[in-house]
């Protein structure tokens, strides 16, 4: 198990090369590099200088909307509150801020078992990429001459310079990405556990990847296991022997499992990634952003 209160987390500043704008972001959690069930969880903050154009990509995400609100054109708006699948292969966009937004981002290995590139080979990446080209509105342009594609989703190039061959991207198993309000949810108990109810958002893909809001009475206790991430929207206990408040990550990953007690009402976001056979190496078989 491994915690984090947010404070903790230093406020690092991004320019993200691959899209338009600059992040301003805590990064919470990572997984294993370089295998399946790699993962970046982080809080990141845009201004109105972001922009990315319609594209798809070969991992998943969660997104949860805190501050602000984030337009994604024909598929919807997500306000303060929403919580949002953007699953593989499936495109979206373009995706656009008129307002300063913060919003807690899952990135992770999706049900294909491609993985997740780390942001170290990101960026890396997209640096090497700039000597033979620029990026525009999250599109790659290649300089006159250069070898590949001319024009291409910039965070495709990146990943196709990374991993040394082309993208394919998984057929999609969603027709769009799934935006949903938990307040048109209700709170159902969970047997056995005395001030503990459960909001299930949804079960995705054969994977078992899902998202459920758990709440705590005062006093109310709860085992949290793996392979998930729960988020403290608000509330006051431990978990673990520890002390967590407003905004601090747990990470469960397979086999471990924890108690958390409340002493203030808590709410918690919980996000279970897919469960993979086994976390073995992926080599140079690796995937995405």
């Amino acid at each position: 198990m491994k915690i984090v209160r947010l404070e903790e987390v230093p406020v690092e500043r991004r320019v993200v090369n691959h899209r338009q704008g600059t992040f301003i972001y805590q990064r919470l959690m990572e997984g294993e590099p370089r295998t399946p069930g790699n993962f970046l969880f982080e809080i990141v903050e845009t201004t109105t200088d972001f922009f990315s154009p319609r594209h798809r990509h070969n991992f998943d995400q969660f997104r949860f909307q805190l501050e602000g609100e984030f337009d994604f054109d024909r598929n919807g708006r997500m306000k303060p509150g929403i919580i949002g699948y953007f699953p593989e292969g499936t495109p979206y966009g373009p995706q656009t801020s008129s307002v300063r937004s913060l919003t807690l981002v899952l990135q992770f290995g999706g049900a294909s078992g491609n993985g997740y590139m780390t942001q170290r080979e990101m960026e890396a990446g997209a640096t090497e990429l700039k000597k033979e080209g620029v990026f525009e509105k999250g599109i790659y342009h290649r300089n006159e001459g250069a070898q590949g594609k001319r024009n291409m989703d910039g965070y495709q190039a990146v990943w196709e310079f990374v991993n040394k061959r082309p993208m394919v991207y998984p057929k999609p198993r969603y027709h769009d990405p799934l935006m949903m309000d938990p307040a048109s949810f209700d709170w159902l108990p969970i047997a056995g556990s005395s001030g503990v109810a459960e909001k299930l958002m949804g079960v995705f893909t054969e994977r078992r990847t899902a998202a459920s809001f758990l709440r705590l009475d005062a006093g109310a206790r709860t085992r949290l296991e793996g392979r998930r991430l729960y988020f403290v929207i608000d509330g006051k206990g431990e978990v673990g022997g520890k002390a967590y408040d407003r905004r601090t990550t747990v990470y469960c990953d397979t086999g471990d499992t924890a108690e958390l007690a409340a002493t203030s009402p808590t709410e918690l976001l919980v996000l279970t990634l897919p469960q993979f056979a086994a976390a073995t190496t992926q080599g140079t078989a690796v995937a995405a952003e």
